[in-house]
């Protein structure tokens, strides 16, 4: 019989398999070993190298990493056309209420309240 490759003697395996009770595929490697074509832990190896190879990855996020803090630019163009916005409302008669930084202004203006929000739309990328 041919096992891994190398010529065992179907007579000693049926031989090891009556004397020990194993498996035909056992008494091979019994055979093998001890006729030094296979080392026992050269196959340990192998199956511990496949086994870890068909392991399941486990895709987990660290707990340890760090937060990087981006400082957030103004928009300067922006900011200029909300304290024009804001200086004409005030010219009518408006109270401004409130501001948030470079993006919307909010107004009073008789007993109801109005704001401006100031979007810029950039050119799509090409």
């Amino acid at each position: 019989m041919e096992y891994k490759g190398f010529k065992v003697d179907d007579n000693k395996i049926d031989e090891y398999v009556e004397k020990l009770g194993c498996s035909i595929f056992e008494a091979c490697d019994l055979i093998l070993e001890e006729s030094g074509k296979i080392d026992e832990s050269e196959e340990t190896k192998n199956a511990i190298k496949n086994a870890e190879k068909n392991a399941p990855r486990r895709y987990e996020k660290s707990g340890n990493r760090k937060k990087t803090v981006k400082e957030r630019k103004v928009d300067e163009t922006k900011k200029m056309f909300l304290d024009e916005v804001s200086a004409l409302v005030e010219d009518l008669g408006a109270v401004v209420v409130s501001r948030k930084t470079e993006t919307e202004t909010t107004f009073t203006f008789e007993n109801a309240t109005y704001t401006f929000k100031l979007t810029k739309h950039r050119p799509p990328k090409k």
